[in-house]
């Protein structure tokens, strides 16, 4: 371990102790080492939480490492959890695992005292969760552990923890990609070519900054807009962000055999352009035609059926409709917005994924595509509503297909 994580793990005697900082910069190890330390004589006669955005998650970012000999040898064994259950046990203690995406979290954890807890992303979480968490840790000695990536700098993290130290009873850590002198040098390189922009102060050098200007900022048509597609190795989706006065955009999205991510095609519908709106039956007919036309690059074949077809999450009557139009893999949208920027963005900044010239409507919008900054002033991340629905089913693709095209994509990182 570096010298900075060994004195975060013996410094972190604070009622709450924070590992801040950017990815890959062994923030997450450090704060796992402290919470075995910690649990291992934890004060009896309350309950030890481990928290996480969902379950899902913390098995992915923190319970699976703990699990694994090659990071803690035979302390993993002591660690035994079936992902998705609500218990685990470390060092023979057992533990509550809970996710905590949203205000309806908060109860979870009312009622409970706590003898201390580990906290995974913890700017994803409700500002409400954690403080009912932090009154619940009431057992004496009891601490907390949270390890998060930074924000915008008015975050509830920064503003009210971070920057009150003393009221809060708080320690922190921050750690920047440089900090990790293990990694690989050709592993760093690609990493920071990765990001760009915002996603590059926060996730290659770890400061708080404001979200403004292009989110897409690597976007270049010169470079990312094609003229011809390679064959494609998987039609992995079409994805929709409907609209009826607004635009309705559906995407077509593969993956090709040069292993990169391709906007093969769109389709369009603006109502106040055409002076005309078009029901649920009337999409789904014409979203259906128009796949029947799409070519198979480099062949004579024509008509495509993607693997999943996903559906902007509030259009539960479409949905039924293409249900009904008996259209398989039909799926609602993963609508995490910061995620689904994050990883289209670095898609774009590796150069790995690309738009077809025909998806004009998306061609057009991405250059404008751009972050609030009235929400940036109240510290919150969100785009501009406007002219941004292909941009919407971009991301609800990118993001909600990853598991697919992950593995064939794998020097593209995500954020942990």
């Amino acid at each position: 371990m570096s010298r900075k994580q060994l004195l975060s793990i013996v410094q972190s005697q604070a009622r709450i102790n924070v590992w801040e900082g950017s990815v890959r910069s062994g923030k997450t190890i450090a704060s796992l080492l402290r919470w075995l330390i910690y649990v291992a004589d934890a004060p009896r006669g309350g309950e030890l939480v481990m928290v996480g955005r969902t379950r899902d998650s913390l098995f992915r970012n923190i319970i699976g490492p703990l699990m694994n000999p090659d990071l803690f040898g035979d302390l993993a064994a002591q660690v035994q959890y079936n992902n998705g259950a609500p218990m685990a046990t470390i060092l023979g203690r057992p533990v509550h695992v809970i996710g905590a995406n949203d205000a309806k979290a908060e109860p979870k954890v009312r009622g409970m005292t706590c003898a201390g807890a580990y906290v995974d992303e913890l700017t994803t979480l409700p500002r409400t969760f954690f403080d009912q968490l932090i009154a619940r840790c009431s057992v004496k000695g009891a601490q907390v552990f949270a390890t998060t990536n930074p924000d915008n700098p008015g975050h509830w993290v920064r503003k009210e923890y971070l920057k009150r130290p003393d009221a809060t009873r708080l320690r922190s850590w921050h750690f920047t990609l440089d900090d990790n002198p293990y990694l690989d040098p050709a592993y760093v390189a690609a990493l920071k070519a990765t990001y760009t922009g915002l996603f590059y102060r926060r996730n290659i050098l770890g400061h708080w900054v404001q979200a403004e200007g292009a989110i897409y900022e690597a976007f270049d048509d010169t470079r990312h807009v094609v003229k011809a597609l390679p064959p494609m190795s998987r039609w992995l989706c079409d994805s929709i962000d409907y609209g009826t006065t607004n635009p309705y955009a559906d995407l077509l999205i593969g993956l090709g055999e040069d292993r990169n991510l391709y906007v093969a095609s769109e389709y369009r519908w603006d109502s106040r352009a055409q002076r005309r709106k078009k029901t649920d039956a009337e999409y789904s007919a014409a979203r259906r035609a128009w796949l029947q036309a799409v070519p198979h690059p480099g062949t004579n074949v024509v008509g495509v059926r993607p693997e999943w077809t996903i559906v902007d999450p509030s259009a539960a009557s479409y949905i039924e409709q293409l249900h009904r139009d008996g259209v398989p893999g039909v799926t609602p949208a993963d609508n995490s917005v910061l995620d689904g920027i994050r990883t289209t963005s670095s898609l774009f900044a590796a150069n790995r994924l690309f738009v077809h010239e025909s998806a004009v409507g998306l061609i057009e919008e991405l250059p404008g595509y751009s972050w609030d900054d009235e929400a940036a002033e109240k510290g919150e991340d969100k785009p501009i509503k406007q002219d941004d629905h292909s941009c919407d089913a971009l991301r609800y693709g990118v993001r909600t297909t990853e598991a697919l095209w992950r593995p064939h994509i794998p020097t593209l990182e995500v954020a942990a």
